[in-house]
């Protein structure tokens, strides 16, 4: 088989192309996440604590020139790192969800299954229990 046969069946395969759109919601996912947490969150958060923006937030490393003409050539920069966390506690959170989500319903499925498999009365029963076992196997998989 050549390579180039061996790369097309592999983006055919289920898996590949699942991955390839997961990767692109994941992109999306990830720009509505840093709006809502930088757009929506912290400004809020921002106010109550005394009309702090997060983002300027930082701890000055090395500065040059005096007074007011002094600039931040190097800072640890704090907010930005603060929004990262609110950021990345969101996006866990909403990953929890969504395996809770699949586990309920490969429960359900299971159950589905295990109740086809108390009512089985002829063989026609057992085919079309088999398929449901099929089908739970290829979404487990």
């Amino acid at each position: 088989m050549s390579f180039i046969e061996e790369l097309k069946q592999f983006a055919v395969k289920g898996n590949a192309v699942d991955m390839a759109i997961g990767i692109l919601v994941g992109g999306a996912f990830t720009k509505v996440v840093n709006s809502i947490v930088t757009d929506l969150i912290m400004p809020p958060i921002g106010v109550l604590i005394g009309g702090v923006d997060f983002k300027s937030l930082q701890y000055p490393l090395v500065t040059t020139g005096e007074g007011s003409a002094a600039v931040v050539t190097a800072a640890i920069k704090y907010g930005a790192f603060i929004n990262s966390l609110v950021e990345f506690a969101i996006v866990v959170f909403c990953a929890f969800l969504v395996v809770k989500l699949m586990s309920r319903l490969i429960s359900l499925r299971i159950q589905d299954v295990r109740a086809a498999v108390n009512t089985i009365q002829s063989a026609a029963d057992l085919k079309r229990v088999s398929g449901k076992i099929d089908d739970l196997k290829k979404m487990i998989d």
